[in-house]
């Protein structure tokens, strides 16, 4: 299902999704193609489901024309033996 198809059925809300297909641009995963898990109407609710959300697993506001996400590069400690 695209975006937005997903935002007109579900104008102004939180919904759990389930990235389906993507590209990455730069630093950024622009999500082309999604598949909906449920609508989430309290704001709390979903803050905690997204605060769950691991894989290709989102909760995002249905306000958003776009669906983008920031990559972050791991910081890590080569070559330190402790």
């Amino acid at each position: 299902m695209k975006w937005s198809e997903v935002r007109t059925m579900y104008p102004n809300q939180y919904v759990k999704l389930n990235i389906i297909d993507f590209y990455l641009e730069d630093d950024k995963k622009i999500v082309t193609d999604v598949a909906l898990i449920n609508v989430i109407e309290d704001p709390k609710l979903a803050t905690k489901e997204l605060l769950k959300s691991k894989d290709d697993t989102i909760v995002y506001h249905t306000g958003a024309e776009n669906i983008v996400i920031e990559m972050r590069k791991a910081i890590g400690l080569k070559g330190i033996r402790l």
